[in-house]
């Protein structure tokens, strides 16, 4: 089900600032930036091996990226995680209780289908399911 960490997502106020550290201090590229009008972002990705970093930068006021910074600030805001089906993924979890923010895919960055998994079902941590 699980294939590996596809990405880490950070949020961010303002990519251009954020992406000065990742490229200029740790020697990283972004491959990448991409507006994801469902989600309400602007994102960016920097490729770490098998895995990337993905800044998020909200992109309206009623982001939920935009509502995370508000109430958190800058920081981590979802772990997300690579699988095969997402759907039998999805399905899989409902049965077994787990609640979801989303009980079925839409679309993510790069024609990427994705699906989030409630803080409350994981420890507090938001998860992403992802399926390229």
């Amino acid at each position: 089900m699980i294939e590996k960490v596809d990405h880490i997502g950070v949020a961010v106020n303002n990519i251009d600032d954020a992406l000065k550290f990742y490229t200029e201090h740790l020697g990283m590229e972004c491959k990448d930036v991409e507006e994801v009008p469902e989600q309400k972002v602007k994102v960016a990705f920097l490729p770490v091996g098998e895995s990337k970093i993905e800044l998020l930068e909200p992109s309206s006021d009623d982001s939920p990226v935009k509502k995370f910074l508000d109430k958190k600030g800058e920081g981590v805001h979802h772990i997300a995680l690579h699988v095969d089906n997402i759907e039998k993924a999805l399905a899989d979890m409902k049965e077994k209780g787990v609640k979801l923010i989303d009980e079925e895919p839409r679309d993510g960055a790069h024609g990427a289908k994705i699906a989030f998994i409630h803080p409350k079902s994981t420890g507090g941590t938001l998860v992403e399911l992802c399926q390229k």
